[in-house]
């Protein structure tokens, strides 16, 4: 009978791996799923050994198939080294927490080696955007979002994507090697059965990106929106994900004391990615997605 289990149970997770995205959204429970999809490689060294309990070498072998397709999957994301190279912008994005008292410190860590950063979920005049204030010499915050940068910031304004009030931006930034047409975005959160809020507002940034004609495009921020999950089908393409070209594995953001699943993105056109990571969010729920650029 164990033995069967594991070959059930072996042949289940395989083909959700494999076909997880032809399977219904279920009310947004799939998209949820997905988001953690990674993860569900641990099912299989359990699987090995319930397959050595049953002293079955049909059920190893059964085991072994989700493996296989986990390895296809994500094997290279594991393997992946940076491009590496110059670069000539490094960015940053990260949800600074609402009323997080540390957020000052959360960013300052951060930001010091940094030309652009967006940050998410401020409080006006709070920590987080006093600080950034003294590192960087421009700004625009709109709302709860907002860019900070080292180099001037021309033709902002605010952005609404479908929430009935602007959780995002639109900002040129000037650069030694050329403008660069940034958004910071904070998109609608996803719970399980509860994404249809998120997959309106991931709809309005895509019909905001294939509107703007821009030479180089960056986008930053929550997206609430994992790598793996069906809504970055929307994105990516027309943009390109800075940690699955220049990363060093899953690249994983909240939470912050343990991640799990990535939320936050930069996401680019027209550049190059030499390098991607995650920076560590002391006093923060987030951790800081980074990445540089070649212009």
């Amino acid at each position: 009978m164990l033995s069967r289990v594991v070959v059930i149970v072996s042949a289940v997770v395989a083909v959700a791996l494999a076909g997880h995205s032809l399977i219904p959204a279920f009310g947004g429970f799939t998209p949820i799923l997905e988001s953690l999809l990674p993860w569900v490689g641990l099912t299989v060294p359990l699987l090995l050994a319930a397959a050595a309990m049953a002293r079955s070498a049909a059920a190893a072998l059964a085991a072994l198939v989700p493996g296989v397709v986990w390895a296809a999957m994500f094997g290279s994301t594991l393997l992946s080294t940076p491009p590496g190279g110059p670069s000539d912008l490094a960015v940053g994005t990260i949800n600074v927490g609402v009323r997080n008292n540390a957020s000052g410190e959360a960013v300052r860590t951060v930001a010091k080696d940094l030309d652009l950063l967006a940050a998410q979920e401020l409080t006006s005049g709070g920590p987080a955007a006093k600080q950034l204030n003294k590192m960087f010499k421009y700004r625009y915050p709109v709302s709860t979002v907002g860019l900070w940068s080292r180099y001037p910031i021309s033709d902002a304004r605010p952005i609404d994507v479908g929430l009935g009030w602007p959780r995002a931006l639109r900002a040129v930034v000037t650069t030694p090697k050329g403008k660069v047409t940034v958004y910071v975005m904070h998109l609608a959160s996803a719970r399980p059965g509860q994404t249809t809020s998120r997959d309106a507002t991931l709809a309005q940034a895509r019909r905001l990106i294939d509107a703007d004609h821009s030479k180089r495009v960056l986008l930053l921020g929550d997206l609430n929106t994992a790598t793996t999950d069906r809504g970055m089908r929307g994105l990516t393409p027309p943009l390109t994900d800075a940690q699955r070209v220049a990363g060093d594995g899953f690249g994983f953001t909240w939470p912050a004391e343990f991640p799990i699943t990535r939320p936050d993105h930069i996401l680019f056109r027209g550049m190059t990615a030499t390098k991607a990571g995650v920076a560590p969010a002391t006093g923060s729920d987030h951790r800081a997605a980074i990445a540089s650029l070649r212009l």
